[in-house]
């Protein structure tokens, strides 16, 4: 299964070649000429005679963490890839580098702490991972500075329809442009799978600067907190509840005619969908949005439960409408539907 795939590969910003490896082969008999930068953006390129240049993104990596140095203990210290919480880190099963070596966030044991720690969010710069090393030479046989690091999170069915896994911000996304670009579309279609999303949408815009198309839509896993304590009103997405449609965020905002054609297509088909509720936040769209002359510019959300941490969840059914809808809107498309 082509998401449990990208849910399991290693590719934390700055370091995407093996969710690329993966995007190629699964696209190796639908895709002739493909396009790669010097950032790393694999483009796969479907070109047509006529009609507008259309742009669908998904970036490739997820937040992650990277040692920065080895105490004489043989314990690894790193900083963080992209916004991931320190409460999450504590305790967390780990793979570093190439090799995966395995290994577990470690911190003081609360017998330990003082009774004003135990109360207190431990920093991750007070955490380390152990990776069974003896002493600093030890380690450095296993590993080196500047490796990187990933959750060691398994992709799992539970429920009805539910999955369990890490990074499906964005490898969501990015299966379903893997399953669009296997068809055949009358206008040139360009699917964009950038890098560095995490760390400043860096990929989009050198992406959309060399694609110039003349709309983009952007398939991204969105915050979900329809979770106890939460008051209703205050829900970013539902899951369960369709891809989540986005009007405004920190980075963009949506282009009003591109979310009505969205809309009219999902009710005309039944399809369930939702608008993201919150505005912080942003994705690629917000780069891709300020290419050049500007670019307009949707998001398509997959809701997805306890982002950026070791492990989220999703539910299967909202991507399979997310996939739905926005292959409706490519073929709007090609009936003439313009900006």
């Amino acid at each position: 299964m082509l998401l449990k795939k990208l849910s399991e590969a290693f590719g934390p910003s700055g370091c995407e070649q093996e969710v690329r490896t993966i995007l190629r082969e699964e696209l190796k008999d639908h895709i002739s000429e493909w396009q790669r930068d010097a950032l790393g953006n694999l483009i796969a390129c479907k070109p047509a005679a006529a009609g507008p240049r259309v742009m669908v993104a998904a970036h490739m990596d997820e937040v992650g963490l990277m040692i920065s140095s080895v105490d004489s203990a043989g314990l690894l210290h790193f900083h963080k890839v992209g916004g991931i919480d320190d409460r999450v880190l504590v305790s967390k099963p780990v793979l570093i580098g190439k090799g995966r070596v395995p290994g577990v966030i470690g911190a003081k044991a609360i017998h330990l702490q003082r009774p004003e720690e135990r109360t207190q969010v431990i920093p991750h710069r007070s955490l380390f991972i152990d990776i069974g090393a003896k002493s600093k030479e030890e380690a450095l046989e296993k590993v080196k500075i500047g490796d990187y690091v990933i959750f060691a999170t398994q992709y799992g069915e539970l429920g009805a329809s539910m999955a369990k896994g890490k990074a499906f911000d964005d490898r969501a996304g990015c299966a379903i442009l893997a399953e669009l670009l296997k068809e055949d579309y009358s206008f040139p279609l360009y699917g964009a799978f950038t890098v560095q999303e995490e760390v400043g949408l860096r990929g989009a815009g050198v992406a959309a600067y060399a694609i110039e198309p003349d709309l983009a839509i952007v398939l991204e896993g969105t915050t979900c907190n329809d979770v106890s304590g939460i008051e209703e009103h205050e829900y970013s997405t539902v899951i369960g509840g369709g891809p989540a449609i986005t009007f405004m965020d920190t980075s963009a905002v949506g282009n009003k005619a591109m979310i009505r054609e969205l809309v009219r297509l999902a009710e005309a088909n039944g399809i369930p969908y939702q608008f993201k509720g919150t505005v912080t936040g942003g994705n690629d769209a917000g780069r891709i949005n300020i290419s050049r002359a500007g670019v307009p510019v949707v998001a398509v959300s997959i809701p997805c439960r306890y982002i950026h941490s070791p492990v989220s969840l999703l539910s299967l059914a909202d991507v399979e409408h997310s996939k739905a809808l926005v292959k409706l809107f490519l073929r709007s498309i090609e009936g003439g539907f313009r900006v």
